[in-house]
């Protein structure tokens, strides 16, 4: 064969050979975001999401502008998108920091600690709380704003009488303790509506502080801190 023909022929299989525009970038760019989608939903739905701190109801644990990250298969995997476990490692316990959906209203995170779990007793004397008839000790940065104790005719917030803890359900109250919206004020929370533990605050900004000084308006000592 004729050298002209042998090129002519060469060219055109490797013409053949070579990936169209439309496969090119269906693997340089659509499989590698789709991957990356699914991996991302995978994480979301079954290890950790991420979460802000928007209220002060956590002080001083948490503060407003903390960013957490919420360890989701502490206690089970979940159906995806839905309430039920699928599988169910271990129950919430007292003093761990919970993410979990607003019992009436679903579509709102909160998160507070982690006071009683089911079958336990609770009651809340002059700002103490007591679990089984023994009173608990302090988160270490519970705050009160106010020395003064209500009584029990002027609302739950600082005397609550003796209750047990239903099946299934946890008690929960805010480490600001005089300004926390909880379960002392519309009961108790069901395990179905648990997110996660939250495991530890990744980044954090203070709002107090102008946009323009980054420098000052990021926490840097708040990084990576653990929750407890």
């Amino acid at each position: 064969m004729a050298p002209d023909k042998e090129n002519k022929s060469s060219s055109k299989n490797k013409s053949l050979n070579e990936p169209s525009a439309f496969t090119r970038f269906r693997k340089d760019w659509i499989e590698p975001v789709l991957i990356a989608f699914v991996l991302a939903m995978i994480i979301r739905s079954f290890i950790m999401a991420p979460f802000k701190i928007p209220s002060g109801s956590m002080e001083d644990t948490l503060l407003v502008g903390d960013q957490l990250m919420a360890v989701k298969f502490t206690y089970g995997f979940r159906i995806p998108f839905g309430d039920s476990f699928i599988v169910r490692f271990s129950d919430p316990k007292p003093g761990q920091v919970i993410v979990f959906k607003y019992p009436r209203d679903p579509s709102k995170d909160f998160i507070k600690r982690c006071i009683a779990v089911a079958g336990q007793s609770v009651e809340i004397k002059d700002k103490k709380v007591f679990v089984d008839d023994v009173e608990i000790a302090l988160p270490k940065h519970v705050k009160f704003l106010e020395s003064a104790s209500y009584p029990i005719h002027m609302g739950a917030r600082d005397n609550m009488e003796k209750f047990t803890v239903p099946e299934d359900h946890m008690f929960m109250m805010g480490d600001n303790r005089d300004n926390s919206n909880d379960s002392r004020f519309w009961g108790f929370v069901p395990y179905e509506n648990i997110v996660g533990k939250a495991v530890i605050v990744w980044w954090s900004w203070n709002h107090d502080v102008p946009m323009y000084d980054v420098l000052h308006r990021v926490r840097w000592g708040r990084i990576f801190n653990l929750i407890r």
